[in-house]
């Protein structure tokens, strides 16, 4: 893989390493967390940690790409929103947008070789 693959394959496991870690460790300082909560965080991070490993790394894009996705219409439904709340959320669901196509793109270009 080429350098610069490489490297975007550690600051998109990056991202996903350091917002379940973030979510983990507020919750072990005592922050109010829901099971789920703790759960989807868990399994972010481990999913970061596997993505910057490379351990089946098209696998693992697709269900980082997968992730972000469902997370985007969840997390970010500025269509129901007015004025600046609107465009806050609409920058946040077109973050998530375009990070699934880094992992596509990612898993595209993932070797078939195992790790």
């Amino acid at each position: 893989m080429k350098p610069e693959t490489r490297l975007a394959q550690w600051l998109m496991a990056s991202v996903f390493i350091v917002m379940g870690g973030y979510r983990l460790w507020q919750a072990l300082q005592g922050a109010p967390t829901s099971n789920a909560t703790l759960g989807f965080s868990a399994a972010e991070f481990v999913l970061g940690v596997l993505i910057a490993a490379g351990w089946r790394l098209r696998l693992m894009a697709l269900l980082a790409a997968a992730l972000m996705l469902v997370d985007a219409g969840m997390s970010h439904k500025f269509w129901l929103l007015k004025g600046a709340e609107q465009g806050a959320q609409l920058l946040h669901f077109m973050k998530n947008i375009g990070f699934v196509g880094g992992l596509l793109l990612l898993a595209s270009v993932a070797t078939g070789k195992r790790r």
